[in-house]
């Protein structure tokens, strides 16, 4: 069984800012894959369903995103959890939009979110790590990560969450890249004709139009002609 938790804060005045995209991944993964209804449990919203044979809980913390960890750790110990089988998706500074990594381990590099599950479950679970980019100067973060995303990203961020959703199932299995390999097929898909050495149909060199021939012009009758020009017909 995995705890699969999206950060984010609660609340309608948060629900399209950057901060809010692990909230978007779950929304997504529990529509796509018939889960059950979000219900108030674990000072946040909980839904149960299956991947296969493989149970699963999405957890939003609804505790802010500071406060994650309260939410995280009260699940793990309902449903007798190994922060191992923990599964958190955030966002993420260091990427640009888009781009999704997956991670284990390793420290929290300033996110408040994970700063607070570190340090009520530790480190050892793994992380979805989904691009927002960075604003450009450290000040600027605060603000940046708490504004929605923008009308012109919402091409980028619907492939992103329709590609983890495609892949959910093997991130749960453990297969981290098939999980990827979806993700990229959302966000890169593969051009038609890729593989083909040959042009693509538009671009193969159409056989040449075959030029008209030119009609030969009338000849002169014999009888019209003069002398010279006899004499010189005699030697064509």
């Amino acid at each position: 069984m995995k705890l699969i938790v999206g950060l984010g804060n609660p609340g309608g005045k948060y629900a399209r800012n950057r901060h809010n995209i692990g909230f978007m991944a779950l929304d997504r993964i529990a529509e796509d894959h018939g889960f059950a209804p979000w219900k108030g449990k674990f000072q946040g919203s909980v839904s149960e369903g299956r991947f296969g044979s493989d149970r699963a809980v999405l957890l939003k913390p609804e505790t802010f995103m500071n406060n994650s960890g309260q939410s995280v750790q009260a699940a793990m110990k309902f449903y007798k959890i190994d922060p191992v089988d923990v599964i958190v998706f955030h966002d993420e500074l260091d990427l640009a939009p888009g781009k999704v990594k997956c991670k284990t381990g390793g420290g929290h590099a300033g996110h408040n979110g994970l700063r607070s599950i570190h340090a009520h479950i530790g480190a050892d679970y793994e992380r979805v790590r989904m691009g927002i980019g960075h604003p450009g100067h450290k000040d600027a973060v605060a603000g940046y990560v708490l504004r929605d995303f923008p009308k012109a990203d919402d091409g980028w961020l619907d492939d992103v969450l329709r590609g983890i959703s495609d892949g959910a199932a093997d991130l749960v299995r453990g297969d981290t890249g098939r999980f990827m390999n979806a993700v990229g097929l959302r966000v890169s898909p593969p051009r038609s004709g890729t593989g083909s050495k040959g042009p693509k149909p538009s671009e193969a060199k159409k056989p040449a139009a075959e030029k008209p021939q030119a009609s030969p012009e009338p000849e002169a009758p014999t009888e019209a002609l003069s002398p010279l020009q006899k004499l010189m017909d005699r030697f064509r």
